[in-house]
């Protein structure tokens, strides 16, 4: 034994990288528990029939309300039950792609080292 440390193998420029990656990291928690917030706020409208079914759903697709048309009613139960699936699928589908825009916008210009 020698007496001097062998350390990690850590220069002291991957040190520096490492925390820069660190506090990179802390930030996109940071704006990822904001976006959590604001995705939770939103309404994300998806319809079908013309207008005639409306479902909202928040940012993170938990469902809102349903809104339906007096007229919808009229088409029967089973031509409603195919609108509010089609209103319900859309609903998803724009929340679902608006959460992956803005967590894409979050982690954008992210280079943690090892990741690349």
């Amino acid at each position: 034994m020698t007496g001097k440390g062998q350390g990690f193998g850590f220069g002291l420029g991957k040190m520096k990288e490492l925390a820069e990656a660190f506090k990179k990291a802390q930030q996109v928690q940071e704006g990822a528990k904001r976006l959590q917030e604001e995705l939770e706020q939103m309404e994300i409208q998806g319809e079908s029939g013309g207008g005639l079914v409306k479902v909202i759903v928040s940012g993170n697709q938990e469902p809102k309300r349903v809104e339906i048309s007096p007229d919808a009613l009229a088409e029967g139960a089973d031509v409603l039950s195919d609108l509010v699936t089609a209103a319900m699928k859309e609903a998803y589908n724009k929340s679902t792609a608006t959460m992956r825009e803005r967590m894409e916008d979050l982690t954008s210009g992210l280079e943690l080292p090892g990741f690349q």
